[in-house]
């Protein structure tokens, strides 16, 4: 902000950053998708970076049997890099360049081990040990790094000063061949074509109005329509008081209606009403996605000029596929496995097919506030923002309580159970109660718990000009308001 950037800038260079510090969560070869407004547009734009599955896909050796978590065949092509092109493309006003240096010297020079990358490492000592890549960046020694060791990544350094010349090498130059032949020396069905082809899709936002609020959401393959449609139950909700809450009932039929709607609307048309209406069919569904936490990186930015940003990049699970790419030093996401080998699915796994997405950006503006919010927390992100939006909106509680006070998720195997459960923290009885009261099992927690989600907020006083700025006590995350002389 001080060498005149704005709003995007600063979060563009929050998001390479944070590949280099936070790779168990965010990296190269993830996805992005992000939500922008600049003063005075009517219409948000969304930035859509969701990599597709590659055209030579060997489905027959995937039939017959669930998806795979993890490993060569969950990995899509990686949308990160195109998507900060495309971000940077709607009014950045500094080179990007200095961004990916500033990252490939972190990369090159070490950073230490954050509390949320030990907690990772530590959860998945096994995948990181198992892969040479992996291994040789985070467990040098044999054991897996640990909170304030110093690990250093030289090969990404490499790539990031690569992608500060050329991001476009990333899909088309000699960064692509390097990285096409590492994915089929691991096995994949990965060509240089297939990186060719990827382009970040920049589309008008699906917005509704909602109590004299314009919420902003990305369209599919993201499940931003869902929180479109449990975001009146929720503000029904604040105003209820204790006596219901409504939005625990909205959130079940999102379950449903999400696995019965939502896939790539460039294969197969995608009912963005449906899923705005929470139409279900009959009753609520088991979602049939695997465990996926830590997974996601939330960043969002306001300026004092009215520009917001919401941007979200992601590995999907924690260390992704659980693949390192040496000769790059990216490592590389099982988006893939958001894929169903089920034929009657809209997730239908295809050869050039987009999964259904959990990333779930958000911007709200009304005539008092300016509101980007965005989460970490899989495919409870819709429910984890519906439950602080209210409270963001009206400005009648500090945003940094908003954000730490209780929330509930519901979910199923993605919340690691074999059966539909609301998953509480402390001190949420009528959420409890009519969760029982529909017959759904529920699960208390101790203490707050990153299932509940990381959820990063700014917010823009229209009227006065003011900015305030809020970070998840869930996270190791970090809110600022910067003031420039």
């Amino acid at each position: 902000m001080r060498r005149g950037g704005n709003a995007l800038d600063a979060a563009l260079a929050a998001a390479a950053v944070l590949t280099v510090v936070y790779p168990h969560q965010c990296a190269l070869g993830g996805d992005l998708i992000a939500l922008i407004r600049s003063p005075g547009q009517e219409v948000a734009t969304a930035v859509l970076s969701a990599g597709a599955q590659p055209r030579g896909l060997d489905i027959g050796a995937l039939t017959g049997a669930p998806m795979p978590r993890r490993g060569i065949r969950t990995v899509t092509i990686p949308g990160v890099v195109a998507g900060w092109s495309a971000v940077a493309g709607l009014g950045a006003l500094l080179p990007p360049g200095s961004a990916l240096m500033n990252a490939a010297t972190l990369a090159a020079e070490g950073v230490e081990v954050s509390a949320g990358l030990a907690r990772g490492l530590a959860a998945q000592a096994d995948t990181v040990l198992a892969d040479p890549g992996l291994r040789g960046v985070f467990a040098p020694s044999g054991t897996v790094a640990r909170e304030g060791d110093v690990i250093r990544q030289h090969a990404l350094a490499a790539t990031l000063r690569e992608l500060a010349t050329d991001p476009d090498s990333f899909y088309r130059g000699p960064l692509a061949a390097r990285l096409a032949a590492g994915l089929a020396a691991l096995g994949g069905d990965h060509v240089e074509a297939d990186l060719a082809a990827h382009r970040a899709e920049v589309v008008p936002a699906l917005e509704r109005e909602i109590d004299g609020t314009r919420w902003s959401v990305a369209p599919p393959p993201s499940q931003g329509a869902l929180l479109l449609g449990v975001l009146p139950a929720a503000l029904d909700g604040v105003r209820a008081g204790a006596e219901a809450d409504p939005l625990v009932a909205a959130c079940l039929r999102g379950m449903e209606v999400r696995d019965r709607e939502l896939g790539d609307p460039r294969v197969l048309p995608v009912d963005v009403e449906a899923m705005i209406a929470l139409a279900i069919a009959d009753g609520v569904v088991t979602p049939p996605a695997g465990r996926a936490l830590g997974d996601t990186v939330a960043i969002t930015a306001v300026d004092s000029d009215g520009l917001a940003v919401s941007l979200i990049q992601s590995v999907f699970q924690t260390f992704g596929a659980g693949l390192l790419e040496p000769g790059t030093g990216i490592v590389l996401h099982n988006r893939g496995a958001a894929f169903s080998t089920d034929p009657a699915s809209p997730a239908y796994l295809r050869p050039g097919a987009r999964p259904p997405h959990t990333l779930c950006p958000a911007l709200a503006v009304s005539t008092e506030r300016l509101v980007a919010l965005g989460c970490q927390g899989g495919r409870a992100q819709a429910w984890i923002l519906a439950q602080v939006a209210g409270d963001l909106l009206t400005g009648a509680r500090p945003l940094a309580e908003v954000l730490g006070r209780p929330r509930w998720v519901v979910g199923a195997r993605d919340l690691g159970f074999d059966h539909t459960v609301l998953l509480a923290e402390p001190g949420l009885p009528r959420s409890i109660s009519d969760a029982e009261a529909v017959g759904v099992p529920v699960v208390s927690t101790e203490g707050p718990v990153d299932e509940a989600g990381h959820v990063q907020a700014a917010v823009l006083e229209r009227d006065e000009g003011l900015l305030d700025a809020a970070t998840d006590p869930r996270a190791d995350g970090r809110a600022s308001v910067v003031a420039v002389s």
